[in-house]
């Protein structure tokens, strides 16, 4: 589910850590191991790194275009902010 409602769609705040989005938006974990973020699947990275990573950072890390991500996620649905 990419939204909160049916109505609402879903919005990525790029300020938010990446364990806070995925909490928001269960579909979300999918979308980012497919553009690479594999780390997120280990067990407790979630929930330990994944509390202070962010997209952006995250970006950084894994050597993965801020723009790539930006267009996946709308391609899947999500607006950015």
């Amino acid at each position: 589910m990419k939204s909160n409602d049916n109505t609402q769609k879903a919005v990525i705040d790029l300020k938010k850590s990446i364990y806070e989005l995925c909490n928001e938006y269960p579909g979300l974990p999918d979308v980012l191991t497919k553009l690479g973020f594999t780390d997120i699947t280990k067990p407790g990275m979630l929930q330990t790194v994944g509390r202070f990573m962010t997209l952006p950072k995250g970006s950084v890390l894994k050597k993965i275009p801020m723009d790539k991500i930006k267009e996946t996620l709308c391609n899947e649905g999500y607006d950015i902010i």
